[in-house]
């Protein structure tokens, strides 16, 4: 799968992306023939044990997104740029989207409407993906993770969303905008949208691996869980430690 690839599939057949962030999750990913792995700065908060995404650093980044691109054959692997390493100058931007493709990338997504560092970011060849509506970079702004593009936002939204297009990103991430907003966005707009929390009428979805297998104990509207991993495991991990506690475990056909 490649950038053109994705942007070709515009209005047609939805476009399929989860993140992963080591080796395991990018393999289960990719052999389910999903079209896009985002490495997400969600790493943070599925992985890392933050409360946001803000705390990311590059360098977290560039370690998982080498964790991941060795597991993935087939699918197109795009690494968020996060907070701090973009925004001070173009030439951070340019610097920190070279550093995530030397790590694997093949591209990279940023949020918001920076357009000079999307045309720089693509000019040395690194194809770029936008995000507008809810940016999570941007929480302690928003003064929370809250629905954007309400009422009178949704001119805001909307124009971000077109701009980004313009600037020449390959796809565009809508994230917990109403419905009604992510379509009208998708109509007007030539490049694919892909939706979080926005609806049925984007031209792709994406979700966080761990809330899709329920790998862990927080539930959110935006997510369906197609498994309920954390108790699958949480029961493994007891019947382990109950087992090794009345020697139950091991036995001799798990001898040497």
């Amino acid at each position: 799968m490649t950038a053109p690839a994705i942007r070709a599939m515009k209005g047609g057949e939805p476009i399929v992306c989860l993140t992963a962030y080591d080796a395991v999750t990018g393999a289960l990913a990719d052999q389910a023939n999903v079209d896009l792995i985002l490495v997400g700065d969600s790493v943070g908060n599925a992985v890392l044990g933050y409360e946001t995404t803000v705390p990311v650093t590059l360098d977290e980044m560039t370690h998982h997104v080498r964790a991941v691109r060795r597991s993935v054959q087939h699918a197109l692997l795009v690494a968020d740029m996060p907070l701090g390493s973009y925004g001070s100058t173009v030439g951070q931007a340019v610097d920190s989207a070279v550093a995530l493709a030397k790590a694997g990338a093949e591209a990279v997504k940023l949020e918001g409407s920076f357009l000079e560092e999307i045309a720089a970011i693509q000019k040395v060849g690194i194809p770029v993906m936008g995000h507008v509506g809810m940016t999570p970079q941007s929480v302690n702004l928003f003064g929370g993770f809250k629905v954007q593009g309400k009422d009178a936002h949704a001119e805001h939204v909307m124009a971000s969303a077109r701009e980004v297009s313009e600037a020449g990103v390959f796809a565009l991430v809508l994230e917990l905008i109403p419905m009604s907003l992510a379509k009208l966005i998708t109509d007007a707009v030539a490049t694919p949208t892909i939706g979080i929390g926005a609806g049925p009428h984007c031209d792709g979805q994406v979700q966080v691996f761990h809330d899709l297998v329920g790998l862990t104990p927080h539930r959110f509207r935006h997510a369906k869980r197609y498994a309920e991993s954390w108790d699958i495991l949480g029961r493994a991990i007891a019947d382990y430690v109950s087992e090794t506690r009345t020697r139950a475990f091991p036995t001799d056909e798990h001898a040497s």
